[in-house]
């Protein structure tokens, strides 16, 4: 009989200052990096710092995080739209308006786009659950020389905050990184990336027309077609 593998993928949620605040579709293991990465993503966060406590449900995969009160009430007053995510693993997402977008003071370097293949051939063999069952997202931060974190889930935007939450929790803020992710660059991602300062988004396949908008306002590079022969680039002049 041939065997017959599922990809894991379970509710968590999170509680903000005692306030629901998401429940994600995700693989459920790296949670504290996912947590993290997500409150950083929002602006709930800057720093691993700010996040005052955070503490897991026994009965049931979920967590309350408390924050500080000045930065909860900024989030919460943000013009923000609750719109229907395009990517699997969430049935919703926020988005900002374009205007918040943070961008960049500097320039990003167009990175060597033959290392970045070499990049993404070795966050591809560390994918064990993807080995094993297919139907799962990667995504990993790199300074372009090297991985620093890498993180697997059925939700791409779920593996990206994974990996955000790693690195700060390491100490280290993830500006001016690079971003691989295996999966399609939606307008959702870019604008986490555009949150987080990354320096260049690469992905295999193609980022959306609403993803290049928002990496044009944020001044971030977005890289498709990442591991092909012919890679195709936006910058902020086109």
């Amino acid at each position: 009989m041939t065997r017959r593998d599922a990809v894991e993928e379970t509710p968590v949620w999170l509680e903000v200052n005692g306030e629901s605040a998401v429940t994600w579709m995700c693989t459920p293991d790296q949670l504290p990096e996912l947590v993290i990465g997500w409150l950083f993503g929002e602006g709930y966060i800057d720093t691993r710092a700010d996040l005052l406590s955070l503490r897991p449900c026994a009965f049931e995969p979920g967590f309350w995080a408390t924050v500080p009160r000045e930065r909860y009430e900024t989030v919460e007053g943000t013009e923000r739209r609750r719109v229907l995510a395009s990517g699997c693993g969430a049935v919703t997402t926020i988005l900002g308006s374009l205007s918040n977008v943070p961008r960049r003071t500097t320039t990003p370097m167009i990175p060597d786009l033959a290392h970045t293949r070499k990049l993404f051939k070795e966050l591809f063999s560390l994918g064990a659950r993807y080995n094993d069952t297919g139907g799962i997202h990667a995504a990993a931060l790199t300074d372009g020389e090297t991985l620093l974190a890498h993180a697997e889930d059925i939700g791409r935007h779920n593996a990206v905050d994974k990996v955000l939450g790693a690195m700060l929790m390491a100490g280290r803020r993830p500006e001016d990184l690079i971003l691989l992710v295996t999966g399609r660059i939606s307008g959702e991602l870019a604008f986490k990336a555009a949150r987080a300062r990354l320096s260049v988004v690469a992905t295999p396949s193609v980022p959306s027309s609403l993803a290049v908008d928002i990496a044009k306002a944020a001044g971030m590079v977005l890289v498709g077609r990442a591991v092909s022969g012919e890679p195709q680039v936006w910058t902020v002049d086109g």
